[in-house]
């Protein structure tokens, strides 16, 4: 617990917990600007400040059953205190007001099983009940568990400049706690989260923060020496660098993002790679002459489709709550778009890898099924055997990473070749 756990601290809280929860930014960008005006706020104020209103945003709907009709941003608060970080009313004494423990000790006592099963996952009614159908009951609940805990800090080693041992070793003598990944053959997982932006090792370009599940599908492209390639939805060019890596630093991987505000973020990760093979462009949609000029060039396209977020609800809680099946039925038919653009960039016996970081079955499943009915000259190529050649143990046709199974974000993919 932290030593300095104050009234001032715990108010810092409440004032960020009462702008998340506008849901009108995403919440590591409210978090972040609420910190730049707040320098005073040390290291562990701003690990206790993030930590705490992140619990409330994963635990929302339990947090406030139990708050019963109690509802305020401060009881949230001293709720998910109590309840998700297992904090004693000792510990809370600095804040709590005289009538506040009797409904805090109550809140704590009571019983999950009164709760709807979406209420006990902390899931809207309309996610809880997609997954469900996709899933049943059982798995959903092992999902939502492992959705609520915060995700692990995951490196991926840039091959063009090291090995993945050679990161380990200089870790294990600077007493960094880390083990290999259990997937990629290039990941890296910390124990903790240490400050790394300022470690020689990312200085000079040896690694990038990436889940590991993330990693995967730069195998699923499976680019080759010398081709032509392109990452339709780049943003800030995680997969586009592993991309570089796999190509050996050779032939054209072209980096296409409507955002030139993720594509800056690329140009400085892009120097400390050691790459020259990657040109970042700005594009104003999926039809956008840049894409025409390549038609029936490329070797392989990477479809890192614009999707609901919803894999990645360990990092990003509050997109449970941003989206609705209104946002998805729109991203859907965008996904459809940007899927047709990368089948009319490839060559014959050319590849397209779609994948999404969404659990629902209709940004994903659905996207590719309608896209092969309408895309006869595609076939669907098992992404276990694509994995397999590369040491990566993963079953099935296609790509299914869940938090509570593999211990990634959730992602998903399928491997979609041009028939020759």
């Amino acid at each position: 617990m932290n030593a300095r756990f104050t009234p001032a601290l715990f108010a810092h809280a409440v004032a960020v917990l009462n702008e998340l929860l506008r849901f009108e930014h995403p919440a590591d960008a409210v978090v972040s600007r609420y910190f730049k005006f707040n320098r005073e706020l040390g290291h562990a104020d701003r690990a206790f400040v993030a930590e705490s209103v992140f619990a409330v945003l994963r635990r929302g709907r339990s947090l406030e059953a139990r708050c019963a009709g109690k509802l305020s941003d401060r009881n949230l608060l001293l709720a998910a205190l109590t309840v998700s970080r297992g904090w004693s009313q000792r510990e809370l004494a600095p804040v709590l007001k005289g009538s506040e423990e009797e409904w805090l000790a109550a809140a704590k006592a009571m019983p999950e099983s009164e709760f709807s099963p979406a209420v006990r996952c902390d899931l809207p009614d309309w996610l809880y009940n997609a997954l469900e159908a996709q899933l049943g009951a059982d798995e959903v609940a092992k999902l939502a568990l492992a959705l609520n805990n915060p995700a692990p800090l995951d490196l991926r080693v840039n091959t063009i400049k090291t090995t993945r041992q050679a990161v380990l070793e200089r870790f294990a003598a600077e007493g960094i706690a880390a083990q290999a990944g259990s997937l990629s053959p290039t990941a890296v997982r910390l124990r903790d989260k240490p400050a790394l932006a300022k470690h020689p090792l990312f200085l000079e370009g040896a690694f990038e923060v990436q889940d590991e599940g993330s990693q995967l599908l730069g195998y699923l492209l499976d680019p080759k020496r010398g081709e032509m390639v392109v990452d339709l939805c780049a943003g800030a060019g995680g997969k586009t660098l592993l991309l570089g890596a796999l190509m050996k630093n050779t032939g054209r991987l072209y980096a296409f993002d409507v955002s030139d505000k993720r594509l800056v973020k690329l140009k400085p990760r892009l120097a400390r790679s050691g790459l020259s093979n990657v040109h970042p462009a700005r594009i104003e949609h999926e039809r956008d002459t840049k894409i025409k000029r390549l038609a029936g060039k490329i070797d392989r396209v990477l479809v890192d489709a614009p999707c609901s977020g919803l894999g990645t609800l360990r990092r990003n809680p509050d997109l449970k709550w941003r989206q609705s099946e209104a946002s998805v039925a729109e991203l859907t038919v965008k996904q459809a778009a940007i899927l047709d653009a990368a089948a009319k960039l490839v060559r014959p016996g050319g590849r397209v890898v779609y994948a999404t970081c969404s659990l629902l079955a209709a940004e994903n499943d659905q996207v590719v099924e309608a896209f092969l009915a309408s895309h006869p000259g595609f076939t669907l190529i098992p992404a276990s055997t694509v994995l397999n050649k590369h040491g990566i143990a993963v079953e099935g046709d296609m790509l299914r990473l869940l938090p509570h199974v593999h211990h990634t974000d959730g992602f998903f993919a399928a491997v979609l070749d041009k028939k020759a």
